[in-house]
């Protein structure tokens, strides 16, 4: 049996998940479920196409069956739909902690204010982009942790798909638009998407030349996230700790920081002329 096959199986739970009791009861449901039909764990993995280590861990909630895997298991242990119940809740928690919380603030959010100076906004990268941007990382991801980190960031795009669709502003540094990260057609295909996304009507997308030299961006990124009841939460690179805050004075400060630099880039149109020259170019 490949080792790439049993990776393939699910993803490791990290400690202190708070998924960790769902995903051990759904651990113990499959192994119910398997010693109802007489199959050994060996036997059933061997069905599965994996090891028997891999399903043990399955079973006692070490790792996160992937949804693909319930959904075969169910027809295979004759279990009536009551694995492929538990789908979306595992597909949900094979995201680390930090991404399902940021994706949740997301989701609730009626307005994004988005500043980034070192790489593209996470929501805005295409798949081919985002792996290779995630390779960069050091120590090296495992192909697995990969996969799982590139799916992660992509399951937060669905904030494009909501409704009530929320404002969504995003200010990228030039810079962030010229790093060949993947190469020449990962770029052009990043560039070509961007196009598509700051079109929406909901999207007011805008580029800062690196000319622009004298703006409070510098710090780092900024973050403003404002919800339906009035609230809002950000955060910034070079205050506050880097913690996300909530205090109306603290959320004052990101907001005229973000005001400053978004009238100091180029306009939306300016901006996606920028993109189309970029293009013409590479």
């Amino acid at each position: 049996m490949s080792n790439e096959g049993v990776d393939e199986a699910g993803w490791d739970l990290e400690p202190g998940d708070e998924s960790a009791p769902l995903v051990e009861a759904v651990g113990r449901l499959v192994k119910f479920c398997r010693e109802a039909v007489g199959m050994r764990a060996g036997d059933f993995g061997d069905a599965m196409g994996y090891g028997e280590d891999m399903i043990r861990k399955i079973e006692r909630g070490a790792r996160i069956p992937r949804p693909e895997f319930l959904d075969r298991a169910d027809e295979l242990l004759n279990a009536g739909g009551h694995l492929k119940a538990f789908m979306e809740d595992m597909e949900k928690a094979r995201y680390p902690k930090k991404v399902r919380e940021l994706k949740q603030l997301e989701e609730r959010a009626v307005e994004l204010q988005l500043y980034s100076n070192h790489n593209l906004h996470g929501v805005l990268q295409t798949p081919e982009y985002a792996r290779a941007l995630l390779g960069t990382w050091r120590p090296k991801l495992s192909s697995d942790e990969l996969d799982r980190a590139v799916a992660a960031r992509l399951a937060r795009q669905s904030i494009f798909e909501r409704e009530p669709t929320p404002e969504l502003s995003f200010v990228q540094e030039q810079v962030t638009l010229e790093r060949p990260i993947g190469g020449r057609m990962v770029l052009r295909g990043q560039l070509e998407h961007l196009l598509e996304v700051a079109q929406l009507p909901n999207v007011e997308f805008q580029v800062m030349p690196t000319a622009h030299a004298d703006h409070p961006g510098t710090g780092g990124r900024i973050q403003v996230l404002k919800f339906g009841d009035g609230t809002g939460v950000g955060r910034t690179d070079d205050e506050f700790g880097g913690r996300p805050v909530s205090d109306p004075r603290q959320l004052r400060i990101l907001e005229l920081r973000y005001g400053i630099i978004r009238a100091q880039a180029l306009t939306p149109r300016e901006s996606l002329d920028f993109i189309e020259r970029m293009l013409g170019e590479l």
